[in-house]
């Protein structure tokens, strides 16, 4: 493969963290040019591209409420639907879909049965829309079959915003919530998260802080209000991820079952850029999903920019031996099933 072109269409921010930079030297002694995508500037002078790697959730979340950001939107599509040998990393529909915790948490609930040898599951669910009765809700929890503590997370996964949470203790305690949400039940996990990242066919398993260990069951607990980054970003030494009692140190997760769970949501969301939080019961050892996350930072990812340019050097590779391929992209899942639900 020589003379390519690769774009990458990102956040200033998202361009310094991936240290974008290096990783155009890095392509360069490999005959590949990486060019940064000016989504203000028309991108068919920028281009031609033989591959696109983008994250555009800012964009495509500001464009619910901004003509600017949704003009911005329209001319990226307009151009890959105009260039359709151009290929997307990933497609716009999945990480669309992503950006709702709901849907994802769906995605998972759909995969119950596929992945329910590996021991592999996600916790019970809800959608909140509203306070408008919290009766209603309270008697969701009950019937949803969730159990406190639960934990609260904003709807979008997407922003600051969206590691704002929080833990809830008892019935009463739902009234803390700040609508649109989802809740989750809370699975003791030893203070332990294992973050996987997701680089095509290669995956990386990195262990960060996270929550300690609390009491089963409602109790009259105050809700505890925590940023999620600040919990378990690598050097964190947070109050909540220190236990209470001594508790032998889980067994890591099972590779052959990691595998697995990569290699079905790959299926599922037709996505090569992605990562997943996952966590160890630590009752019955079931590894157990709590989050999937759109192109994520990858740190502690050894060899991230030989992993990230092996994975364009294949798909463009594939894409000469098999010509243009259209990417079908995933549904949005609407199955309810006795742990997941919308209020």
């Amino acid at each position: 493969m020589s003379g390519r072109r690769v774009g990458f269409c990102l956040s200033e921010k998202k361009c310094r963290r991936m240290n974008l930079d290096a990783f155009r030297e890095f392509c360069a002694g490999h005959e590949v040019e990486v060019v940064e995508i000016d989504l203000t500037q028309p991108l068919a002078p920028q281009g031609p591209f033989d591959i696109i790697v983008h994250k555009l959730s800012d964009v495509i979340m500001e464009a619910e409420h901004s003509s600017t950001s949704q003009q911005l939107l329209t001319n990226f599509q307009t151009y890959a639907s105009a260039h359709p040998t151009t290929v997307l990393l990933d497609p716009l529909p999945a990480m669309t879909l992503l950006l709702d915790r709901f849907a994802s948490y769906q995605i998972m609930s759909k995969l119950r049965n596929s992945l329910r040898d590996w021991r592999i599951c996600s916790p019970p669910h809800l959608e909140i829309h509203s306070l408008s009765d919290l009766s209603s809700i309270q008697q969701a929890v009950m019937t949803k079959g969730l159990s406190f503590p639960l934990i609260c997370k904003t709807k979008v996964a997407h922003g600051s915003l969206s590691h704002e949470m929080s833990l809830i203790f008892s019935a009463g305690s739902l009234a803390d919530v700040h609508p649109p949400c989802v809740l989750q039940s809370f699975v003791n996990h030893g203070a332990v998260l294992h973050k996987v990242f997701v680089v095509g066919d290669r995956h990386y398993c990195v262990e960060r802080p996270s929550l300690k260990n609390f009491p089963s069951g409602p109790c009259d607990r105050e809700t505890i209000f925590f940023n999620s980054h600040q919990v378990s970003k690598p050097e964190s030494n947070s109050d909540l991820t220190e236990l209470d009692e001594q508790m032998p140190c889980l067994p890591p997760p099972s590779s052959e079952a990691v595998a697995a769970l990569v290699r079905e949501l790959r299926v599922q969301l037709g996505m090569a850029l992605f990562g997943v939080d996952v966590i160890i019961n630590i009752h019955t050892h079931t590894l157990t999903v709590i989050d999937i996350n759109i192109f994520p930072g990858y740190e502690g990812v050894p060899q991230f920019f030989s992993s990230l340019l092996s994975l364009i050097q294949s798909v463009l590779d594939k894409q000469t031996s098999t010509g243009p391929q259209v990417t079908d992209s995933p549904e949005s899942t609407q199955t309810t099933s006795s742990a997941t639900t919308s209020l």
